[in-house]
Formats: C-alpha cells, structure tokens, sequence
C-alpha cells in the first residue's frame, strides 16, 4: 500500500536524496534547497521516534532504534551547522559531503535492517495505521504546530517552566549528558520532565 509507514519513509528518503543531489550539481539551488532539507529531515526524524521507533523498540529492535535516533541528531547538528555556512565555499562542499554521507549511512542501515523489521513485526492494518499517525506528526512538525503532550496540557508550563524555550533536540541532548534512559521514545514534555527531575535544568 502506498499509504503504508514504510512505503512513507522510503518517499522521504528519495525525497531527500533528490535534494542533496541538486546541492552538489546545481550550488544556485542551495539557499532554497538547504532549509528545505533540513526542515524535512527534522520533521522525518520526529515522526519516526514518536511512532515508528517505539514501535520497533516493541518488535525487539529497542537497541537499533536508539542508535537511529543517535544518528538522527547527529544528522540535524550537522544539517543546521550547514545552514551557518556561505553556501558558495569550499568548506560548504566538504561539510555538505559529511552530512550526505551520514544521512545516506543512516537511510541504508533503516532500509536493510529496521523497517523490514517493522514489516515482519505489524500486520498490514497497523502498518497504515502508523502511517497515518507518521503522516500527520510529519505535517505538524513541517507546519511548526506538533504538540508534544498527551494530556493536551503544555507540560513546558510546569514546575515553573523550567527548561521551556529549549528544542526537543536540545534536551534530547541534555538527556543523553545527564544519562536519562529510553529518550529516544519520549516526546518532548517527557524529556524536559525527565531532564528537571534528573537536576539538569540549571
């Protein structure tokens, strides 16, 4: 089905390759190109570790999803450090290759092993169901308007607002520093709980 989450993530990944490809041959079309991709790649990444990666973690691919959402971030520090850069010069070329190189890493290792094993794992039903659900995270994320919270409640208000203001990326980041475990699974809100509750919100 072309509506599958698969099928959905494969569409992406070309989409994207498609992008880096006009970034190498055509440098003209790197100011539209860029943000382009990097919003895309932002918005891919957040849907797959709020529904897809959760749902591999309870096929049994807990360990592999936790290194595609390292991957993930690493990809978008490299995508934003780009967006800093002249777009005409030579260390755009080499930091451009670097992050083509990493994305397309991370794309191969999802294709090969963990998004067969999604397939295995779901039957055909709750494949379109996580497609749905994929789809529409993606759209929010693109749109600027994804809530992070299952309560309807904007956790980011709590306990004073400590941590508010930071991007889901950022206390991702913060997360990983302060040793918090299962946060490629959690949305924002719970990364920023966690991250109070764990004394780094100084």
């Amino acid at each position: 089905m072309a509506d599958d989450v698969i099928t959905m993530i494969k569409t992406d990944h070309r989409e994207l390759e498609r992008l880096f490809e006009m970034m190498k041959k055509e440098k003209s079309s790197r100011p539209l190109a860029l943000p382009l991709a990097v919003a895309m790649l932002e918005a891919h990444s957040r849907a797959e570790e709020e529904y897809v990666y959760p749902a591999l973690a309870k096929a049994g691919e807990k360990e592999e999803a936790e290194h595609a959402a390292e991957e993930h971030h690493e990809a978008e520090h490299m995508g934003k450090h780009l967006l800093e850069l002249d777009w005409e010069s030579a260390e755009f070329d080499q930091e451009l290759e670097k992050w083509i190189s990493a994305v397309q890493h991370h794309v191969q290792e999802e294709e090969q092993e963990l998004l067969p094993a999604l397939g295995e794992a779901l039957d055909s039903e709750r494949l379109h169901q996580l497609g749905l659900e994929f789809a529409g995270q993606r759209s929010e994320e693109l749109a600027g308007t994804a809530v992070h919270t299952g309560d309807g409640q904007p956790a980011k208000q709590r306990g004073g607002g400590s941590g508010s203001g930071m991007t889901r990326a950022e206390l991702y980041e913060k997360a990983r520093e302060l040793g918090v475990e299962g946060r490629s699974h959690m949305s924002k809100d719970e990364l920023e709980e966690q991250v109070r509750e764990a004394g780094g919100d100084s």
